[in-house]
């Protein structure tokens, strides 16, 4: 890899993104809902925008960037259906890594993180991040009164289907030939993808008292060896990492690891912080009428 010794930002085009999730009622996606709590509207899902840093990523670090890079973000402000965003990447001089931030036409911060292109990496955003939180104290969590930072699972079964990937492409802000199945490979998973896959370990890991409205906080991808791919059977483990409360939210941060089942190894993990909103559950509700 050739490393720069330049830390001139490289810029993307303004992007506009779509709203996939957008017919999910009671979701942060429905306008209806996401009005009610506050929002502009219906919300596009932070693992979305991610997309949108890999050609960048890819010009500052080479091809290997899908093989073992990170990309990790904190998100600062939700973007609504088709608002325009434009990514931009920093490289630091000398070394395989670089500053990232998303800005709306106005400005607006709508993400920050890191980048870095050397396999394993706890010196991301959300490494210091997830060590940094404040622990809810005994008690104060409803929602997610289940949860215990260390809780884990294991042995989950993961596979993102080529129908998945070609329909994201349909949607997709940024497009490389990469996620176009070739030959005998199928097609490489483009981060949102990545982040679905990744999330199947919920299903074991962690439980919430419905209903109530969530959304992402903030989301790393490691990948550590070549990248991931649709139609491609993977194990999954995951462990909880931080609880967390606000006066507005319940927040759980956890760690999820994919391997290859034939040799046990680690082929990437992903770091995902999320959001609860109380005011959208009848457990926070009830007590605020009061």
């Amino acid at each position: 890899m050739t490393l720069t010794t330049d830390a001139r930002e490289i810029a993307g085009e303004f992007r506009r993104p779509k709203n996939t999730a957008s017919q999910a009622k009671g979701s942060i996606h429905d306008d209806a809902t996401a009005s009610k709590l506050g929002f502009r509207g219906g919300t596009v899902a932070g693992s979305l925008h991610m997309d949108q840093y890999v050609p960048l990523l890819r010009t500052a670090f080479g091809a290997p960037f899908l093989e073992q890079g990170n990309i990790s973000l904190y998100f600062r402000q939700a973007t609504v259906d088709q608002e325009a965003v434009r990514a931009f990447v920093v490289p630091t001089p000398g070394e395989a890594r670089a500053r990232l931030r998303m800005e709306n036409e106005t400005g607006d911060l709508i993400s920050e993180g890191t980048a870095s292109c050397l396999g394993a990496d706890e010196k991301t955003e959300l490494f210091g991040r997830a060590r940094s939180q404040t622990p809810a104290v005994p008690g104060a969590l409803r929602l997610l009164a289940a949860c215990k930072v260390g809780d884990e699972t294991r042995d989950v079964p993961l596979r993102a289907k080529a129908e998945t990937v070609a329909r994201r492409l349909e949607t997709i802000s940024e497009k490389i030939p990469a996620y176009e199945p070739a030959g005998d490979s199928p097609a490489v998973l483009p981060p949102s993808i990545a982040v679905q896959l990744f999330r199947d370990v919920e299903k074991s890991l962690w439980s919430r008292i419905e209903p109530v409205v969530g959304l992402f906080g903030a989301i790393e991808l490691q990948f550590l060896k070549g990248p991931l791919r649709a139609e491609t059977d993977y194990v999954g483990r995951g462990r909880i990492l931080a609880l967390s409360e606000s006066p507005k939210t319940e927040n759980i941060w956890y760690q999820a690891w994919a391997a290859d089942p034939k040799t046990g190894e680690d082929v990437g993990w992903m770091i995902m912080y999320l959001r609860f909103l109380k005011a959208s559950s009848p457990l926070w509700r009830e007590e605020a009428g009061r």
